[in-house]
């Protein structure tokens, strides 16, 4: 019996660790063929494309030709495209008055202009009935604290562009969602530290999710059977946003 995806194709951008490395083994797992971009750790990328059978294509997301080229070299190598998952990030935090000049730039980049411009290559290259699944942040609704100004307001903005991406994408039936993980133990963020304020903070769970709880949604969302969603935003987040 063949798998649910097999014979599609995936490029996750920001694909080979955390979050997005769940997603890439979910998408694997289900058939598609997948091609993963990364920009540090090459020898992690090569691991996870060896492990799954993928291919990791380095990418600096906050190029955009760059960004289009690798794109571009996935469609070469994979031979269509199916399913974008954009879910490269950028964290800059700290005092309001010691964001360094460039903050918002480097900030908006990453979080905001990536995404856009991956999802406007998609829609020169991606087949029919594909899907586009960003990747955002549940402190784009709710903020534990000071300090993360610039981060949800990068992350926030997807909110909207997911929406316009559903109307421009539909007549294609092409589905365009977010998904926003709140605290999920990474190796950036690993459980036990205080950035997730699991004890003190709005969670419901006072736990650290893991990334395949992510993964599981954007996994659905990218199969047949998630074919009548689009436009939504989902918080994968314990409750974090309740």
């Amino acid at each position: 019996m063949s798998l649910p995806l097999s014979g599609k194709a995936a490029i996750v951008i920001g694909g080979t660790r955390g979050i997005g490395g769940a997603i890439s083994r979910g998408l694997a797992a289900r058939g598609a063929a997948v091609a993963m971009f990364y920009q540090n750790r090459g020898e992690d990328a090569a691991r996870l494309a060896g492990e799954i059978g993928g291919t990791a294509i380095r990418c600096d997301v906050s190029d955009i030709a760059a960004q289009d080229a690798a794109i571009d070299a996935a469609v070469a190598k994979l031979g269509r495209l199916d399913i974008l998952v954009c879910n490269a990030g950028l964290t800059i935090t700290g005092a309001l008055a010691d964001y360094a000049d460039d903050a918002f730039d480097r900030s908006f980049a990453v979080n905001t202009r990536a995404p856009f411009y991956a999802a406007r290559k998609a829609a020169r290259v991606m087949a029919d009935d594909g899907r586009v699944i960003l990747i955002g942040s549940s402190i784009a609704e709710t903020l534990p604290g000071p300090g993360a100004t610039l981060y949800a307001a990068s992350k926030a903005a997807l909110a909207g562009m997911v929406r316009g991406l559903a109307r421009d994408l539909g007549e294609r039936r092409i589905t365009a969602n977010l998904v926003n993980p709140g605290p999920i133990a990474t190796e950036r963020n690993p459980a036990g530290s205080d950035r997730g304020n699991v004890g003190a903070g709005p969670l419901v769970f006072k736990r650290y999710g893991t990334p395949e709880e992510v993964a599981a949604l954007v996994t659905h969302l990218a199969l047949p059977e998630g074919a009548y969603i689009t436009g939504q935003v989902y918080n994968v987040d314990g409750g974090w946003t309740v």
